[in-house]
């Protein structure tokens, strides 16, 4: 669906401008909030598969919360993704789950707008590369779906107490 004959965005312009703040820069392909923290502020946006200029973003949940971006980055930072992605090769029952978190996240951008490709975001299916994306996806679709996103939802809760409130589960 090319830009130009998308329904409205479900956002308002009071969202809108949340996530510019929380960003930096306003937001690009915003579609819709897809989770909220425990006050009701945006912290996982929806963006179309497609930027405005029509640039494939196959990144369907994108993390806006400051402070969790920068708990993630540390987690990052710590080697975490190198543990997960090892994790794959050696956990046939955690690769699996890890497929059907892909799978489903590809059959949820495509039904908004196919792109054409078998890539999802953050390294699935084969590899965790991004925990932001990981993080934003698990907060968007709850527990269960993708567990890699739900690890650091847990470790987020356990690390940084601070911010329970910031993951609203």
């Amino acid at each position: 669906m090319s830009s130009s004959r998308r329904p409205p965005a479900l956002v308002t312009e009071e969202e809108r401008e949340i996530v510019a703040r929380q960003l930096g820069r306003p937001p690009r392909g915003l579609h819709a909030i897809a989770a909220r923290d425990a006050n009701g502020e945006p912290t996982v946006v929806q963006t179309w598969p497609r930027l405005e200029n029509g640039t494939p973003f196959p990144t369907l949940y994108y993390l806006t919360s400051p402070p969790l971006v920068s708990n993630v980055s540390t987690l990052e930072a710590e080697g975490l993704m190198r543990e997960m992605t090892e994790r794959l090769s050696q956990d046939p029952e955690l690769a699996e789950q890890y497929r059907r978190a892909h799978e489903s996240y590809l059959a949820e951008r495509d039904a908004l707008e196919p792109l054409g490709t078998q890539v999802t975001a953050g390294g699935m299916p084969g590899r965790v590369k991004c925990l932001h994306v990981h993080l934003a996806h698990a907060l968007a679709k709850g527990p269960g779906v993708n567990p890699f996103g739900d690890e650091v939802v847990d470790l987020i809760a356990q690390r940084w107490p601070e911010h329970r409130y910031l993951l609203n589960r």
